[in-house]
This record gives structure tokens, sequence and C-alpha cells, in this order.
């Protein structure tokens, strides 16, 4: 997740998204140009059309337009730029333009407004759960798509996903194309060589500070200490932290302070944490729950000089940039912290963030998802050109669309021939590509592949069609480049190898299975049902006032404020009718569980 967030007004947002109309005609030099393509570039001018035996670009669909694209896991506002621009311009004549919820302010408040207004967007990813997809359905925002996709063979692969998701509005019609569907068995970690959680260090501090044994969560925060202390500047010479946050993901409850409680195997569920063994369910507000656990070892970190003071305003693209310049000491994803600083001159001085092991921990792997996930693509009800953008989400999940859609956290493999290729059968990463992918994101791209950096160009859908861990027919290896036995053979450098002497094993999975430290939910299509409007209205104030408090907390002055904030978030939340939420919250994620152990009976 790491595009370059443009700062929006609402008010702006909804009127130019709102008021511009649907797949709409565009002046093409105008419109090539923002998007980073070169006007008047012919419908075949990209490196890989060439190959498709089809009518593509222009020759297909003689009119440009401007796809609004209404997306719910968008981090980036405006043109899509760039390199993947450049393949949807040349392979459908189109450009898309982002709507993003999190940059805009607010999903809830966007998806509603638009709603109302009854246009959400030609495209529209979205969740489908507590009721969304019937709901969009009932209000006319959605394209009866059945007649549109019954053709598309890439979609048909996964009918079974299709179906599943559809089957919550049960009229026989499909509306939604699921996410992250996979034919691997469900119990199998979806993520590849990293899980999508874990307590990622700065290898190299962590190692000055001579490796510090950890044995709780809490060990964590004299070992950062003890790392700051071993390396006090980054690259660029700007003090270090152990720990930076920020505000942009907050949804049930504070965002990265529920990242830590996915080390012991919970996940969010409402305003429950949910273990992925169904073994235990936890309330956020409880002052023994693993959230409440967490946003103490925040405010101590802050008591420490550990926390990053900027964290209250700060958004994704300002802590990324910080993860560059090697400011920030911990993290708790490997996708951001190793696509920011794990680059080849980095590794080669053996400089880079891997997973460290907690005694007690037991790392969370979301498992692999035959029918997909609760994140759908539409089109919407208002779309002009439909019969394109079926052409387009088709292309989305054939073995070219999964590997050029990059999604941000998925290490999807991108274009053949520009970042990897075939030596002797096998799939290697070509030059440009090890730089792109190890480079920190800000490698030059080709300007016959669009221009731009390649990280500016990456897909800003942030959709994952397909589980990148799933083989790519094409080449008989998984879309992952990460699993390809030439990047394992490759993991030499002197952080690797320190890495692998360290922890006794040659991959972080390897590590976590031998270990007993993971633990796999299984995959399941389970997608929560709607909720009453009342639940809706409780749960929207509860929520403000618990991230309210949960940031005042991990920034108090002391633990009696810290203690006071907590008693007066479980005070007002419980009065606001918190427990009616949860009580539907632990039915939910208890029929999750019975979904979970149905998909892994079924493997």
């Amino acid at each position: 997740m790491r595009k370059k967030l443009l700062s929006v007004l609402l008010c702006t947002v909804l009127v130019a998204s709102m008021f511009s109309g649907c797949g709409k005609k565009a002046d093409q030099s105008a419109d090539t140009k923002d998007a980073g393509v070169t006007s008047g570039a012919t419908a075949t001018s990209a490196p890989d059309a060439t190959t498709d035996k089809e009518l593509t670009g222009a020759e297909k669909y003689p009119e440009f337009i401007t796809v609004d694209v209404f997306d719910g896991l968008a981090n980036y506002q405006g043109i899509q730029s760039g390199w993947f621009a450049k393949i949807v311009k040349d392979k459908f004549n189109m450009e898309l333009n982002m709507i993003a919820p999190n940059v805009a302010g607010g999903g809830d408040t966007l998806y509603q407004t638009r709603s109302a207004a009854g246009d959400l967007g030609d495209l529209i990813i979205y969740g489908a759960d507590g009721g969304h997809l019937q709901d969009m359905v009932t209000a006319g925002l959605l394209t009866d798509m059945t007649d549109l996709i019954a053709d598309k063979e890439n979609l048909k692969k996964y009918q079974s996903g299709i179906d599943s998701l559809n089957s919550l509005v049960n009229d026989g019609h499909i509306y939604g194309i699921p996410s992250s569907v996979s034919e691997q068995p469900a119990t199998n970690p979806s993520e590849g060589l990293d899980p999508t959680f874990g307590p990622y260090l700065r290898w190299d501090a962590y190692k000055a500070a001579g490796y510090p044994e950890m044995k709780t969560l809490e060990d964590l925060l004299p070992t950062l200490q003890q790392m700051q202390a071993a390396i006090p500047t980054s690259d660029s010479g700007k003090k270090t932290y152990g720990i930076s946050l920020f505000k942009d993901w907050d949804g049930n409850m504070m965002c990265l302070a529920k990242q830590p409680t996915c080390f012991y195997g919970f996940d969010e569920a409402g305003f429950l944490l949910a273990k992925a063994d169904g073994s235990e369910y936890q309330s956020i507000i409880d002052s023994d729950s693993m959230y409440v656990r967490v946003l103490k070892l925040y405010y101590e970190a802050n008591q420490m000089g550990l926390m990053d003071p900027e964290s209250t305003t700060q958004n994704y693209d300002t802590l990324y940039a910080k993860y560059q310049d090697g400011q920030i000491l911990y993290c708790p994803w490997p996708w951001l912290s190793q696509a920011a600083y794990n680059t080849v001159d980095n590794k080669a001085a053996g400089k880079g963030f891997m997973i460290s092991s907690i005694d007690d921990m037991k790392d969370f792997s979301y498992g692999c998802t035959p029918d997909g996930s609760r994140q759908m693509i539409a089109i919407g009800s208002k779309a002009e050109d439909k019969e394109r953008l079926a052409d387009f989400i088709d292309w989305l999940y054939s073995p070219e669309g999964i590997q050029d859609a990059t999604a941000q956290t998925s290490s999807s493999s991108g274009p053949k021939t520009l970042t990897w290729d075939l030596q002797d059968g096998k799939p290697v990463l070509t030059e440009f590509g090890l730089d792109a992918f190890y480079g920190g994101g800000d490698t030059t791209v080709p300007d016959e592949w669009g221009g731009g950096s390649w990280k500016d160009g990456v897909s800003a859908l942030n959709f994952v069609t397909v589980t990148p861990s799933d083989i790519n027919p094409d080449t008989g290896y998984a879309y992952n480049y990460t699993l390809w036995e030439s990047v394992i053979d490759a993991n030499t450098t002197p952080l690797d190898t320190d890495w692998q002497t360290k922890m006794g094993a040659k991959t972080t999975i390897d590590f976590l299975k031998s270990n007993d430290k993971l633990i796999v939910a299984p995959g399941c299509s389970y997608i929560a049902p709607a909720e009453d409007s009342e639940i809706t209205t409780l749960r929207g104030q509860c929520k403000a006032k618990i991230i309210e408090n949960s940031w005042k907390m991990v920034f108090a002055a002391d633990d009696d404020e810290f203690n006071s904030l907590l008693k007066d978030m479980q005070d007002t939340v419980i009065g606001l009718g918190y427990n009616d939420v949860l009580a539907v919250d632990l039915t939910n994620a208890k029929a999750q569980n019975d979904a979970r152990v149905a998909a892994a009976a079924a493997k």
C-alpha cells in the first residue's frame, strides 16, 4: 500500500466525482497526458499487446473513456498513472479515475453520500459484507452481470466463488466478482514466504543490540530501546524511532493497535478479536484484552521516547518515506518495511527488515480462499460501456491480468519482459524487476512502458483477484515472485545469511512452521449478514469513541490519564449500546469459525 496519496477535500471529491459522469467520453490527448501515456500512442503500443491475437485498445474500443472507480481498498485518488495506466490504455483505450474513501476522509461517509446520489461509480470495489451487496442491488447501484460474463473464459474458472458471493442476494443473478479466489486448499497459508503480520525489526539494528531475547510482547520495548541506542539516526541523519503510526485505516478500532494482536493469532471481527482456531474471542474494550494491551504498549513506548511524535498527523505516504530512510526500527507488516527498505544495496550492507521471534507468539496467517473473500469488484448501473468493463474485469482474472494488476501487498510478478522473463523454462527477475522490487519502488520505468517510477505506476486498484501463491498455468510457477526458486536461491546477501544463521531457517515461513509459531485461519467465503440499522448507528457512535480515546491513551501524560481515558471509553460506549453490537459480532464471529472448520474439512 505504497501509493502517492493526494490530499483532496471531501467536498471537492463529491463535486468532481458525482457530477463527472460515468464511462465518459474524454479528450484523448489531455487525459492520456495526465495518465502518463503519450498522446497518440497506438492501441497496440504496449509491449505485451502484440501477443494478443484479438483486437485490443482503440481497434476494439474506438472511443476513449474515463472510468470512475469507487474503490474502498485504494490509497490513491485521481487518474491512474504510469506503467499500469499504459497497459490499461493500450488494451482497453480507457483510463481509471480513482475515487478512494481512504483518501477522501472516510469510507462510510463517501459511500453513503454517493449511494444516496444513485451513482457509486462505473467500477465498484467494495466489501460485500454487512449487507452492502444486497443494499447496492436494492438501491439499483449495480449492473446485473449475468449475461455480460457468460462467455468470459477467465472468470469461468472461478464460478464457484462467484456463485457463493452472489448467493447473498439470492435472486439468481450475478452482481459482483469476489477477490482473492484460489485453487489451493483452505488450510494453505496464502501469503507466500512472509505472513501478512509479524514483528519485523531492522535486523542490522537488532544485531547491533546483540539480538536481545523477547519472551513476551512487552519485551519489544527494551529491545527497541537498545536498537535505537545502537543506531540513533536514519540514513539521512534523522532521529530514529522504534514505532510509528498513522490514522488512515482506522475502522472499528485503531488499526495499528490491532496489528500486534495478530502476532498472537487474533484478527478483528467487528468489536471482537477472534482467534484463528476459534478458541477465544475478546471484546476489544476489556481491560485485559490484547487490544488494550497493545494500547498500553504504545503508551509506554511513547513514555520511553520510542514513539514517532508525528504519528497522529502523518499519512501512509509519509510513513512509507520514513521506512525508506531507515528511520523506523519496527514494523508489523513485511510488505511495507521490506518493500521500502530491503533494497539490493541495503541488503548487501547487511541492512533490512526481517522477522524476529517472540517466545510466546503464534503468528496469524490467512488461509487460501477457494471461493474468494468478501471484497468484490462490480460494474455500476450507470456505466456506459458495460461490455468493455466486463472485458476488463475478465482480463484482471487472466494470468496476464493477475501479474500486471500487481496489488500493493501481494508480491505478484508484474509484466512479463519488464520485471521478469523465462530463462531455461523458469521465471527469473529481470535486472529492472530486481531493482523495482528490491530498490524501494523508486526505479524509473522505461518510456515505452509509460515512464515514471515503478511504485507510482502500480495498480491503484489495490485489488487481489487471485491469490498470488496460486500457480500461473502459463509458467507452472506461482504468480508470487518471492516463491520462485531463482529468487529464493538468490537470498544469499549478508542480511539474509545473518538472519538464516541466527534463526536456523531458510525462509520466514520455514522458521514459523518449524517452531510452531504459525496459526492458519482456514480460508472461507463467509460474509457477515446485513445488520439492523439500529446496530449500524450504535456501531458508528461506539467506534468513534473507541478510536478517539485509543489515540489519546497512546499519548497520555501518565498512568492516571491512561486509565481515566480507558474507563471513559468503556463507560461511554457501554452507555451507547456497545454490548448490543458486541452480541451481533460474536454471533458473526462464531459463524465465521464454523465456515472455516467446514472449509478445512473440505480440503
